[in-house]
């Protein structure tokens, strides 16, 4: 044992060694990076204007390498241009509003368009051109006009098809991040709602919008927020994904650290609450941070059902969880290592099942789980009525062909179908998607050495758990830490007027959400309670005058 112990210790020093040379060869390479970067010149400094109109053009020309799309309208016999995008601009917005009184003489009437903006620098006018705005230059004049004239395309909000519900809300966000705040407002029309912008990517340059309530959010947190987002230094960033990916306290963590909805009620719930969701434009999706685990748990469904309905559902969400990560390994261990926790009654007709294969239950699972993968992935890529044939059908035929052909056994068909079942059953695709990647590793660990495999390999999953943390937020909160309080809204969902305080793990500047809001059954009692004592006094006292 003590040489064992010393040869274990040897090559951990040994790797650590290693792990050093790595770590400094790509530091090295990093820093170099950086520096790299840091010498390369900028393009977007501030570039005044020229009172020649043909220096102006040229300039806007020569920024965009003579883009075929950007389209220069002679005005005023050559004494004025009109510069747009026909690929961002709405053409009927630049005829009437700009091009016709122009034309007409009315320039002045022009200028004072509600979105009219003038500015002396360039580089501005290539900005906003990129943003479907229209530019109007005069020669002799080092003012340049710019006008709001994007073209307004896109689809209408409608229900989040990985968030449907039966009863509530069934409008969702689009790919316009203004009509995502639009939608936002409405459901929390108050002067507290803030909106910070930002633009992130160097080449992209999208348009990114930090939600919060002042005065419920924490500060420490929208700080640290934006801290985070302002330190991010990429070319290219146009989802909420690749933001994710960037500002997240543990990248290599398979369970997400931010909630992902594409509801507005959703977003507005957990803005009142104290937490602060991040949008960007091009993508329906929005960021919620912090995020606790227990979160990819809750349905806006949940909140618009009886509260004993609720509690049942999250406790089926939660118990489908042990079952996505636990069964097929815990099937394999007790075929392989544990036969004596088989119940007499099944023992013949479960050895018989697996005598017939011919490799053992941990290749057998493998593959098993592989192929319900495999079929997965297919029904998503494929278009939707011919996906949801393969599931069907793959799942049917496939199942049916492996038994026959001896390669699987039956229980192990069923096991695997349970699993993936239950593996849906999570309200969060992000932690479905975890939580069938950690089944692979529990069913390698049950395959080995049995259920020992699986108390470590669970140890393993909640010793992380409780160690991660979303903005510095505890991600197992209210568990870890323990909060008594805070369990009304996890395992279960007591009614809504027993819910007075936020989630501490909100941070939220003003604990209090709820003041009580059920005087009026009390009164009613007290009142019933008088009405009942003074009909039982009634007839004491008619009696009496009857005497």
């Amino acid at each position: 044992m003590v040489g064992i112990f010393l040869f274990i210790r040897g090559k951990l020093r040994l790797g650590d060694a290693n792990m050093g040379i790595f770590t400094r060869f790509f530091r090295n390479n990093r820093d170099k990076l950086a520096d790299r970067h840091m010498s390369e010149p900028s393009n977007e400094k501030e570039r005044p204007s020229s009172k020649k109109l043909s220096e102006n053009v040229k300039y806007i020309l020569d920024a965009f390498h003579q883009s075929n799309d950007l389209k220069i309208r002679v005005l005023k016999k050559g004494d004025a241009a009109l510069l747009y995008f026909e690929s961002l601009a709405e053409h009927e917005k630049i005829h009437e509003k700009i091009f016709a009184p122009i034309e007409m003489g009315h320039t002045e009437d022009v200028f004072h368009l509600p979105n009219a903006k003038q500015t002396n620098d360039l580089e501005e006018v290539v900005r906003t051109l990129l943003r479907g705005h229209a530019i109007y230059m005069e020669e002799g004049k080092k003012e340049i006009s710019q006008f709001s004239v994007t073209s307004s395309f896109g689809r209408t909000p409608e229900e989040p098809q990985n968030e449907r519900v039966v009863r509530g809300a069934h409008d969702g966000f689009v790919e316009n991040m203004m009509t995502n705040i639009n939608l936002v407002r409405k459901r929390v029309e108050h002067r507290d709602l803030t909106i910070k912008y930002f633009k992130l990517g160097k080449k992209t340059n999208t348009n990114v919008a930090v939600v919060y309530m002042d005065g419920i959010a924490d500060p420490m947190i929208v700080q640290e927020i934006e801290t985070r987002l302002h330190s991010l230094d990429s070319d290219m960033i146009h989802s909420p994904g690749h933001i994710e990916e960037f500002i997240e306290d543990k990248s290599n963590s398979p369970f997400p650290q931010m909630l992902n909805t594409e509801r507005p009620d959703r977003v507005a719930a957990n803005l009142v609450e104290g937490r602060v969701a991040i949008m960007a434009e091009g993508s329906p999706t929005t960021l919620i941070a912090p995020a606790t685990f227990f979160m990819f748990y809750q349905a806006p469904d949940d909140y618009n059902m009886r509260w004993f309905t609720g509690t049942f559902v999250r406790l089926i969400r939660l118990f489908s969880f042990i079952i996505a990560v636990t069964l097929p390994a815990f099937y394999i261990a007790v075929v392989s290592f544990h036969f004596e926790v088989i119940p007499d009654e099944l023992i013949i007709p479960v050895k018989a099942s697996i005598n017939e294969i011919a490799y053992p239950p941990i290749l057998e699972a493998l593959v098993m789980v592989i192929i319900i993968e495999l079929i997965r992935e297919a029904g998503i890529r494929l278009p939707a009525p011919i996906g949801q044939t393969i599931g069907i059908v793959g799942g049917l035929v496939i199942g049916d062909a492996v038994v026959r052909a001896g390669l699987v056994s039956n229980l192990m068909v069923i096991v695997v179908a349970l699993t993936a079942i239950a593996s849906f059953v999570v309200p969060s695709n992000e932690l479905s998607t975890a939580l069938r990647l950690l089944t692979f590793p529990l069913i390698i660990l049950a395959g080995t050495i049995g259920f020992i495999g699986i108390v470590f390999g669970m140890l393993f999953i909640i010793i992380h758990l409780t160690r991660l943390q979303s903005f510095g937020v505890p991600y197992f909160a209210p568990l870890a830490p323990l909060s008594l309080v805070d369990l009304k809204d996890t395992f279960v969902r007591l009614p809504m007027y027993m819910m007075k305080l936020r989630p501490k793990d909100a941070h939220a500047v003003k604990p209090i959400a709820l003041n009580p809001s059920r005087e009026w059954k009390n009164r009613d009692e007290q009142n019933q309670s008088k009405q009942g004592s003074g009909g039982n006094d009634q007839p004491s006292s008619t009696d009496d005058t009857t005497k």
